[in-house]
């Protein structure tokens, strides 16, 4: 009986300082925080967060477009260049 009572006495010791840890932990934030309620849930900036979000993502497919159209006139000029090697660059300079 009495091992059995020095052993939760001892668990007991052990424990206080692992909950100490526990809550003072970013988990242990978390989880204060989930108990408070949803009153103190995402801030009303996340709306607008998300709007800019979707603002720049439209934003980002405008210029992948763009910059493969420059790519495909980019290679056609290049074939351009080079199918037409006798070309001179310029036209021959006229006496004036």
């Amino acid at each position: 009986m009495t091992l059995a009572l020095i052993g939760v006495i001892m668990l007991v010791a052990l424990m206080i300082p692992i909950f100490g840890i526990v809550v003072d932990s970013p988990i242990g934030r978390a989880i204060a925080r989930r108990l408070e309620g949803a009153e103190a849930g995402t801030p009303p900036n996340v709306l607008e967060l998300a709007k800019k979000v979707d603002l720049l993502e439209s934003e980002v497919d405008d210029l992948s477009r763009a910059v493969e159209s420059l790519r495909e006139e980019n290679q056609f000029f290049q074939r351009l260049l080079e199918e037409s090697p006798g070309r001179s660059a310029l036209p021959p300079k006229t006496g004036s």
